[in-house]
């Protein structure tokens, strides 16, 4: 019980923005989980490269801030990993990245 008391009360418990913050920054790691299974051409660019940069500069923000806020820097790291995925989809929809072809087997 005087574990659960002091994550009550530490600086970055559920009393403080250091805690509820990243809980609700975890929804964007969930929608970009549920669009992995949508056609790539529903995937915006643009909004998807937002996303990308604003996870990184978030990334830095929570490595920096006192106290360290871990729980932010994992929620970040996600977000950006699941974000250039789509965005790796978005551009090989578009055609940025050509799509490998099937090389046959030279004897």
């Amino acid at each position: 019980m005087a574990s659960f008391r002091a994550f009550l009360n530490s600086p970055v418990g559920p009393k403080t923005t250091h805690f509820w913050g990243p809980i609700a920054n975890w929804g964007f790691v969930a929608a970009g989980l549920a669009d992995m299974n949508k056609p790539p051409e529903m995937i915006s660019g643009n909004m998807t490269a937002a996303m990308c940069v604003y996870s990184a500069l978030f990334m830095r923000f929570a490595w920096m801030v006192q106290p360290r806020n871990y729980l932010l820097l994992a929620c970040h790291v996600s977000n950006e990993t699941v974000q250039l995925y789509q965005l790796s989809r978005w551009a090989r929809g578009q055609g940025y990245f050509p799509q490998k072809k099937d090389e046959p087997a030279s004897e």
